[in-house]
């Protein structure tokens, strides 16, 4: 069975930094594509970062420059480092394979405000 945990979030100043994590069990991670995605209220999940198993990555213009994706396949992790964090930033992160076909963790959240 398939988990994916998401944590790392929490409450940042506009302008600050978080390091996000997610650990996955079930999958054979190493092999996949995966990938970023956040969703605010009201509006649809958006997919911010993505990594190959090779480490190419591609980002949503929205996070380039600001947010680095990387992962550790030794030990099933992935990350997002968010830097210069804006208001519009604030949502619920999850983690998925880039086709977000698995079961969608609980994700975590990151609310960005002074």
């Amino acid at each position: 069975q398939v988990h994916l945990v998401e944590s790392g979030g929490g409450l940042v100043q506009p302008g600050g930094s978080l390091r996000l994590s997610c650990a996955a069990s079930g999958i054979i991670f190493s092999h996949y594509t995966m990938a970023w995605y956040r969703q605010a209220p009201g509006k649809r999940r958006e997919l911010l970062a993505d990594i190959a198993a090779n480490g190419r990555r591609n980002y949503a213009e929205s996070v380039k420059g600001r947010f680095t994706i990387s992962r550790d396949n030794a030990n099933n992790t992935m990350y997002l480092q968010m830097n210069s964090l804006k208001p519009e930033d604030t949502a619920v992160y999850y983690c998925n394979r880039v086709l977000g076909d698995l079961q969608w963790g609980q994700g975590t959240q990151v609310t960005v405000s002074s």
